[in-house]
C-alpha cells in the first residue's frame, strides 16, 4: 500500500489501461473519424459524366495499370479475383465492374473516392495495403469521378472476391488500423510552384496512379514503403526481383540518358542503353505504352530531374580491385566455359551485344550493362534462370527473347557465368555464389 491506499501493480495497470484507451480511441479517430464530418455535395460531373470525362476515365486507368491487378488471367476483365501474393499471404482483388452484388453497382462516387483517398470501402471496412492508396490518395477528386465514371461503362460481372488468406492477425481490421496510424496518411498532390507544369505533370503521375514507389521503394519489416517520392530502389517482396534506385545513376541511368531515349524505354520497353524484363516489362505492356508523348515526356523530366538532384556516390577503386582478386581460378575458368557454351552467340566475345540490319538492339551488349553490374544480383539469376522477355509494344513488336535456363543449368554453372559477366571487360561487380542462386530458384518453386 502507498499514501493513496492504492497497490503499485494496481495502479500501474490502471495506467497501462488507460493508456491503451487513449491509444484505440486515437487509432479509431485516425482510421474512421472523417465520417463524422459533413459529406460534400456532388458535382455536376459526379451526377452526369460527360463522354469527354469517361474517356478521361479509362486512360487514367491504363495510366494506373489497374486491369493487371483486378483481372484473374482466363476471366472476364476488371471483375477483380486475382490472388496477389504477400510476405504475410494471400490478398484478393476486388470486382470493379458495376455488378450490384458483387462488384460497385451501388457505389457512389464519394464511396470510390473514400476507397482511393483513405484505402477504406463503402461499408467502412478498412482495404489491405496491397491496393496502394497511399498513392492513390494522391489523384484528385475530378480524375477519381473519371475513373469511376467510366468503370460504370463497364458491363457488370457477377464474381464475389474471394476471403483473403492472410496470416492472423494481419488481415483484421484492428491490426489493419495500426498499421494505417503508423505508416499511412492521405497525401493529396500538392504542386510545386518552383517548377514547370511539365515537371508537375510528371511528379503527379509517378506519384499517384504510376504508384512506382510501390516498387521502387524498400519495405520495412511489416511491408510499408517509403514517401510516394521515395524511389531509392529495393527488393521486390515474393516476386524476388529488385526495382533498381532510380535515383542512382549507375543503376537506372535517369541522370545521364537523353530524355528522348528514357520516353522510349517507358514507351516500348527498349532504348539504345536498356531493356524492360520481369515486373516493369508488364507495367510497359498493359500501362505505359498507352499513355500519351506528353505524358511520357512529364514523367521523364521528373525521374530525370530527381535522379540528378541526388547525391552520386563516387566509385571505390580499392574495393573493387578486392572484389575482382576474390574471384577463385576455378570460378572463373568455369563462367569463361558456360559463356562460352551458352551466351556468346547472341551477346558477343567481348559482351557487345548484337543488332538487327536495321541498327536495332536485338541482344543487348553485357559490357556496361547497369543491370550487370547492380550490387544486388537477383536479376540476373531470374533472367538467368527463367528467361528474358521484353514486352511487346506497338513500337518494339517482336522483341529477341532469352531462353530459360532452369532445366539446363546447376547452381554453380549459373553463379559462375554470372561472376565472369561481373568480372569481365574493366567490370568490377561483386562475385554471385551458388548459394544466392539456390535461394531464388527455391522462392520460385523450382
Amino acid at each position: 500500500m502507498n499514501g493513496t491506499g492504492m497497490h503499485p501493480l494496481r495502479r500501474a495497470a490502471g495506467v497501462c489501461l488507460t493508456s491503451l484507451v487513449v491509444l484505440a480511441v486515437a487509432v479509431i479517430w485516425d482510421n474512421w473519424g472523417d465520417l463524422l464530418a459533413p459529406s460534400k455535395p456532388a458535382s455536376a460531373a459526379m451526377v452526369k459524366a460527360t463522354e469527354a470525362h469517361i474517356e478521361q476515365g479509362r486512360y487514367l486507368a491504363l495510366a494506373g495499370n489497374c486491369m493487371a491487378c483486378h483481372t484473374t488471367r482466363g476471366a472476364a476483365p476488371w471483375a477483380g479475383g486475382r490472388r496477389i501474393d504477400t510476405p504475410f499471404g494471400g490478398v484478393y482483388s476486388s470486382n470493379l465492374t458495376p455488378d450490384p452484388q458483387t462488384g460497385l453497382g451501388r457505389w457512389t462516387p464519394q464511396d470510390f473516392w473514400q476507397a482511393m483517398h483513405r484505402g477504406r470501402s463503402a461499408d467502412g471496412r478498412l482495404l489491405t495495403p496491397a491496393f496502394p492508396y497511399n498513392h492513390t490518395s494522391v489523384v484528385t477528386r475530378e480524375d477519381s469521378d473519371a475513373i469511376f465514371a467510366w468503370l460504370n461503362t463497364l458491363a457488370p460481372v457477377a464474381q464475389a472476391q474471394p476471403a483473403h488468406a492472410l496470416t492472423w492477425p494481419f488481415g483484421t481490421q484492428p491490426a489493419l488500423a495500426v498499421w494505417r496510424s503508423l505508416f499511412f496518411e492521405p497525401r493529396p498532390f500538392q504542386t510545386d510552384p518552383t517548377q514547370s507544369a511539365e515537371w508537375n505533370r510528371g511528379a503527379y503521375l509517378v506519384q499517384g496512379l504510376g504508384h512506382c514507389a510501390a516498387c521502387h521503394s524498400p519495405r520495412n519489416a511489416l511491408g510499408a514503403t517509403g514517401p510516394v517520392n521515395d524511389l531509392s530502389g529495393g527488393l521486390m517482396p515474393v516476386v524476388n526481383w529488385y526495382a533498381p534506385n532510380l535515383t542512382q545513376d549507375a543503376e537506372s541511368g535517369l541522370a545521364s540518358t537523353p530524355l528522348p531515349e528514357i520516353v522510349r524505354l517507358l514507351r516500348t520497353g527498349a532504348s539504345h542503353t536498356a531493356q524492360t524484363n520481369g515486373p516493369m516489362g508488364e507495367v510497359v505492356q498493359h500501362s505505359l505504352q498507352h499513355l500519351k508523348e506528353a505524358d511520357l515526356l512529364a514523367m521523364a523530366v521528373y525521374l530525370q530531374t530527381q535522379a540528378q538532384r541526388a547525391t552520386q556516390p563516387a566509385p571505390d577503386a580499392s574495393k573493387m580491385a578486392r572484389i575482382s582478386a576474390q574471384v577463385s581460378t576455378q570460378v572463373a575458368t568455369q563462367g569463361a566455359k558456360v559463356y562460352e557454351r551458352q551466351c556468346l552467340q547472341c551477346h558477343g566475345e567481348h559482351g557487345e551485344g548484337l543488332k538487327t540490319a536495321s541498327g536495332e538492339v536485338a541482344y543487348p551488349a553485357l559490357a556496361g550493362n547497369r543491370a550487370v553490374l547492380l550490387q544486388d544480383p537477383t536479376n540476373l539469376v531470374q533472367l538467368v534462370l527463367y528467361g528474358g522477355y521484353g514486352p511487346a509494344t506497338q513500337g518494339h513488336p517482336r522483341p529477341f527473347g532469352m531462353p530459360p535456363a532452369v532445366l539446363e543449368l546447376h547452381d554453380h554453372d549459373i553463379a559462375a557465368v554470372l561472376t565472369h559477366l561481373r568480372t569481365q571487360w574493366g567490370h568490377r561487380a561483386g562475385e554471385v555464389t551458388p548459394l544466392q542462386v539456390n535461394r531464388i530458384r527455391a522462392a520460385q518453386g523450382h
